[in-house]
Parts: C-alpha cells; sequence; structure tokens
C-alpha cells in the first residue's frame, strides 16, 4: 500500500512570501552588480541613526550632548562606527575590530546609540566574507563588550536579560552570515560541477570522434592500401605481357577493373556510415544502392580477396578448419581485414614472386589465423615492414577490440608472419 502523500506547504506560494522572494533577489543581484553602493547605503543608514540620536537629545544645546561629551566627540563616535562599513567585504576582521573597540569605549562611557547595530553589521560580514573567520574571538570580544554595556549605561535597568538579549542578537548576525556562506559555497560546488559535467560531457564526445575517425581510417587504409597493391602488381604484370601476350595483359585489365568496382563499394558502403540520415524520405538520386547496402566482408569473402591477390602475381595457398561461418559478423570483419593487410604488406615488401599461406582455424571458442610469407621472390634485399606504420597498428587494435591479441615478426627462414587468435563473439556482443 502506497503512503499517503504529504501536503504541500502553503507558504512558499504565499504572495507575500513570492514578493519577499523577488525582493531579496534582485537586491542579490544589485548586489552583485554594484557591492560598493550597498557598503554604502548601509554605512549611511548607521550614520543617520547616530546622528538622529545626537541632535535629538537636546535641541537647545547642540554642541553638548550625551552625558556631557562635546558634539565633536559624538560625531567621532558615530563616524567610527558608520565609515569602517565600507570596508566590510574586503578587511572583515578589520572592521569588526575598529567597530567592537569604538562600542567598548562609547558604552563605558555610558553613551547609547542606535549606530551601534553596526556591531551586528560587522559579525555578519566576519562570518559571511572572512577567509578564516576567527569567531572564538570574535564572540568573547562580544561578550566582553556586551558586559561594559550592561554595566554602564544606565538606562539598562535588567543587566542579565539585556546581556541575553544582546548576546542572543549577535549569535543571529553570526548565523545568518554563516548560512548565507555555506549557500554560496554550495551554489559554487553545484555550478563547478556543472561545469565539469560539461567539459567531461564535450571531451566524451571528443573521444568518440576520434574513436570513429581511428575506425575510418582504418577502413579506408586497409581498402585503399590493398586495392593499390594489388593493382599496381597487376599493372607491372599487364605492362610486361602487353608486348609478348596481349591476351593476357587484356585479363589483367579486367582484373584491375574488377578490383577497383569492388573496393569502390566497400568505400562507399564505409562512408555511408558518416553520412548523416535525413528524416524526410530521400530523393531517388541520393539513395543508397544495393552495392553501397551490401553487408561488410566476412570469412565468405577470403577466398575472392586471395583470388585477386594470386592475380597480382604471388601464389597463395589458403586452409581452413573448422565452420568459418560461424564467428559474429564484427570478428568475421576483423578476420577479413586482418587478412587484408597482411597480403597487402606482403605485396608492398616481399613482391609479387612470394609465396602466401593462409591459415584459418575455427575452434568452440576461438579464431585462429596466420598469414605467412616467404619473402621476397627476387633477388633483391629484403625489406622488413615498417612496424610504425597504420598497418601493424591497425591489425593490432583489430585484434584488441574484438578481445583477442595478434603478433606480426619475421619468421627464422626468412619471410613474415602475422598471427592473430580472436574469440568466436566480441566483447561488445556477448550478452
Amino acid at each position: 500500500m502506497s503512503s499517503p502523500a504529504l501536503p504541500l506547504d502553503p507558504l512558499p506560494a504565499h504572495p507575500l512570501a513570492q514578493r519577499w522572494l523577488g525582493f531579496t533577489q534582485r537586491m542579490r543581484g544589485a548586489d552583485r552588480a554594484r557591492p560598493r553602493r550597498l557598503d554604502s547605503l548601509i554605512a549611511a543608514v548607521v550614520a543617520l541613526l547616530g546622528l538622529a540620536d545626537a541632535f535629538v537629545q537636546d535641541p537647545a544645546n547642540p554642541f553638548q550632548r550625551l552625558h556631557g561629551l562635546p558634539l565633536p566627540a559624538v560625531l567621532a563616535i558615530i563616524a567610527g562606527l558608520a565609515l569602517p562599513l565600507l570596508w566590510r567585504r574586503r578587511a572583515p576582521g578589520a572592521v569588526f575590530s575598529v567597530v567592537i573597540a569604538v562600542c567598548a569605549v562609547q558604552w563605558s562611557l555610558g553613551v547609547l546609540l542606535h549606530s551601534d547595530l553596526s556591531v551586528l553589521v560587522a559579525l555578519y560580514a566576519l562570518a559571511r566574507y572572512a577567509t578564516r573567520p576567527r569567531l572564538p574571538w570574535a564572540a568573547a570580544a562580544t561578550v566582553a563588550a556586551a558586559t561594559v554595556l550592561v554595566l554602564r549605561v544606565e538606562v539598562i535597568s535588567q543587566p542579565l536579560l539585556s546581556l541575553f538579549f544582546v548576546c542572543g542578537t549577535a549569535t543571529a548576525a553570526v548565523a545568518l552570515g554563516l548560512a548565507v556562506r555555506i549557500r554560496q559555497a554550495h551554489l559554487a560546488a553545484v555550478a563547478d560541477r556543472a561545469a565539469r559535467l560539461e567539459t567531461e560531457r564535450e571531451q566524451r564526445v571528443q573521444l568518440a570522434i576520434s574513436a570513429e575517425r581511428g575506425r575510418v581510417s582504418r577502413e579506408m587504409h586497409d581498402i585503399v592500401g590493398h586495392t593499390l597493391a594489388v593493382i599496381i602488381g597487376l599493372a607491372d604484370g599487364g605492362a610486361a605481357l602487353a608486348g609478348t601476350a596481349p591476351e593476357r595483359s587484356g585479363e589483367a585489365l579486367r582484373i584491375i577493373a574488377g578490383t577497383g568496382r569492388q573496393a569502390l563499394g566497400e568505400l562507399r558502403r564505409t562512408l555511408a556510415a558518416l553520412r548523416d540520415q535525413p528524416s524526410g524520405p530521400e530523393p531517388a538520386a541520393t539513395r543508397p544502392t544495393s552495392a553501397e547496402l551490401a553487408p561488410q566482408p566476412g570469412t565468405a569473402d577470403l577466398s575472392a580477396l586471395l583470388d585477386r591477390t594470386r592475380a597480382a602475381g604471388p601464389e597463395v595457398a589458403f586452409r581452413t578448419t573448422g565452420d568459418i561461418a560461424a564467428p559474429t559478423p564484427g570478428v568475421q570483419l576483423a578476420v577479413y581485414r586482418i587478412v587484408q593487410e597482411s597480403l597487402t604488406n606482403a605485396l608492398k615488401y616481399a613482391g609479387p614472386t612470394t609465396s602466401l599461406r593462409v591459415t584459418l582455424q575455427v575452434t568452440p571458442d576461438r579464431v585462429h589465423l596466420r598469414v605467412q610469407d616467404s619473402g621476397p621472390g627476387e633477388r633483391r634485399a629484403p625489406t622488413e615492414p615498417d612496424r610504425d606504420g597504420l598497418g601493424l597498428i591497425g591489425i593490432r587494435e583489430r585484434a584488441v577490440l574484438s578481445g583477442g591479441t595478434a603478433t606480426a615478426g619475421p619468421r627464422p627462414g626468412g619471410g613474415w608472419t602475422v598471427a592473430a587468435t580472436l574469440p568466436l563473439t566480441p566483447r561488445e556482443e556477448r550478452p
């Protein structure tokens, strides 16, 4: 059974409460915009209260006021209570020290002014603005000055009750200052946390963009690099056969055209993922074709890939064990790209007369792949693949992203070996 809903507090929705909240918000806005103006207003109010007391006491004798004190002394006391409030934000500790000292001297002379409320303003400023508010010594100084007040001022008839009232009022001023200070610190912390979250969100977006750019860069590198390597090998072979066997050079040109068309289709599929899909129906001219919507290559496409490589000159042996269709599409794409990049490196560094051996073994939980080349078939200096290039880095990254490992290095008897071990299901596709 659900608990009954608590009644809403009607006080915040009251018109007077709304007006008060609006007034306080306007005051805070004005205080943030022009803080010196509010400080000057507070100092002027304190001074006016003291001047009213000074001139209302005995209008017939304006130069002899307040228990025999001359007017210049009274004005000096009023100035000592009002003027320091102009610096209550920048030096709250010094302002409180001056105000409490002036009040103690004034009260010891038996003088009581309404401008004495500057003590409360100074206490509020000390709790609100001081970098390290030393409230214990401020409380001790306030209690000592209040004791002088209740003992020396004649108009106070009940000293203990008056002392309790003064101390309670001073405590309220300090509590108000601390409450405003804590609220401001909380708002600043919330704003800082919101700013950090926004920064982290932007960083995550940038990391996602960088990761996507890296993925597309690897795809483009694998597609374009392999295609160009095959085309270059076929073009060299076709040029050599143009004079002796023209029919074979024509076959090389047809293979070049087919390889280029397949690479173009893969590039279109890769770039189509980067285009923003429109919300409305697409025009027929811009609608993707069936070739662009074809799935990414997998293990079933390895035979065609190896045939194109054979057409470029190398001898390629392909051996499979197990169900090569068992891996998920993501793992199959990784296997295809690793083989493609390995064949590209072999054509690039070992030449078209090398011998290649591709072994693909599928076990119940793993895919083991090995691509070996015999090295340069021609009598030229062997060239070791660039270990810092995009090719080998892309092979390792594809294996790691699929949850596997990949290694590449020279063979003891010459040539190069690329070996990779991948799970049947990549990490991001596991339930």
